[in-house]
């Protein structure tokens, strides 16, 4: 059960699971709730998740450094996103940490190419 806290103008100010001083019960999928969800906290939500991808980003970043795993030991899937954001990354900051192999024109080197 949400509990809509209001501005003064009756729009949106905040949410809760609780009741509140000065909020209202309103149902789950009343048009204030969803307009708020859709709006301040999915645009927080986005933030923080992208702060925590370039966390994950980092850490498997210093695993492969250390030796510790090898790229090809994650799911195809995990390694193309990986590439893309890497090279994303790397282009947009030269001083960006390399640890793939690329050849001249900045294309992935695959290990077994690479005589890893």
């Amino acid at each position: 059960m949400p509990f809509l806290l209001r501005k003064a103008d009756g729009s949106p100010l905040s949410l809760y699971r609780e009741p509140q001083p000065g909020a209202d019960w309103v149902a789950a999928d009343h048009p204030d709730v969803l307009s708020f969800m859709d709006g301040d906290l999915s645009s927080g939500f986005a933030r923080l998740d992208a702060s925590l991808i370039r966390v994950v980003e980092d850490l498997v970043d210093v695993l492969i450094s250390r030796e510790l795993i090898r790229i090809t030991d994650l799911p195809l899937e995990a390694q193309e996103k990986l590439f893309s954001r890497k090279s994303f990354r790397e282009k947009s900051s030269p001083r960006s940490l390399s640890l793939y192999n690329t050849d001249d024109n900045g294309e992935l080197i695959s290990d077994r190419l690479a005589g890893l």
